[in-house]
């Protein structure tokens, strides 16, 4: 993975950086040659050991829920780096502690449970491209790009169920589209996409591995330098799309 499309010199942003797949994205840019600086962005701002102390790796404190702190964090991009050629957001939510799991019927859905869920897969993007789009380098290549799900794919749904992440990644993919459509005419060199890393071991899959083919349980090394890899070879023709881990675009 060297992102030769990017040009030399590349700035980017991690949100999500203490995450499974974040901290291995975070990882793979900061051992590119092409890169020149990470900022890596988590709640807590205490990235992973074995990049705390990596020279091109960056920490900032970030919650995904607070407009203020992306504000704030934007301005940090703006100061440090001036523009931006990658902002990858790796977060997401499909189960937690306080009862957020994925429903089996429409009759468990739950107005708290679907605000959780839309609130960190589709609010906090939305308003992390509202503060850094505009940061986007405009004279090369230059990506906006958050995880969405293969399951967020209206066109592919064909099991039902899981509604409130379904249709949080789903809304997370119009965003992206929409963002997508003004960037075109504001910056015509610069992509806003989607991107389906697989199934992946992290917690967030944790509970549903048992369902996954061994070879179809992907590490989040893997999966990073997979969707690097996609991004490297996408045009500003490809933006609005989502992107599956192996360069497929995913079914609206």
């Amino acid at each position: 993975m060297v992102l030769t499309s990017f040009g030399s010199d590349l700035r980017a942003v991690v949100v999500g950086a203490t995450g499974g797949i974040g901290a291995a994205l975070t990882e793979a840019l900061a051992a590119a040659p092409a890169v020149a600086a990470v900022l890596a962005c988590s709640r807590s701002g205490d990235p992973p050991d074995r990049l705390r102390s990596h020279a091109k790796v960056l920490t900032q404190s970030l919650d995904l829920l607070d407009e203020a702190a992306i504000a704030a964090t934007a301005e940090t991009v703006r100061a440090r780096f001036g523009a931006v050629g990658l902002v990858l957001v790796a977060t997401g939510r499909l189960h937690d502690q306080a009862g957020l799991k994925p429903e089996k019927t429409w009759r468990a859905l739950d107005p708290d449970q679907m605000d959780r869920a839309f609130r960190v897969n589709t609010i906090g993007p939305a308003i992390l491209a509202k503060h850094l789009l505009g940061l986007l380098s405009r004279d090369r290549k230059a990506v906006f790009a958050a995880l969405s799900a293969r399951v967020g794919s209206i066109g592919d749904n064909r099991l039902g169920g899981w509604h409130s992440y379904r249709a949080s990644k789903a809304a997370l993919n119009q965003v992206l589209r929409t963002c997508a459509v003004e960037l075109a005419r504001r910056n015509p060199t610069a992509l806003c996409v989607g991107l389906h890393p697989g199934t992946v071991d992290t917690p967030l899959s944790a509970p549903f591995q048992g369902y996954v083919a061994e070879e179809k349980l992907f590490t989040p090394a893997f999966s990073a330098e997979r969707l690097l890899t996609v991004l490297d070879g996408l045009t500003p023709a490809d933006s609005g799309g989502v992107f599956a881990w192996d360069g497929a675009r995913v079914p609206e």
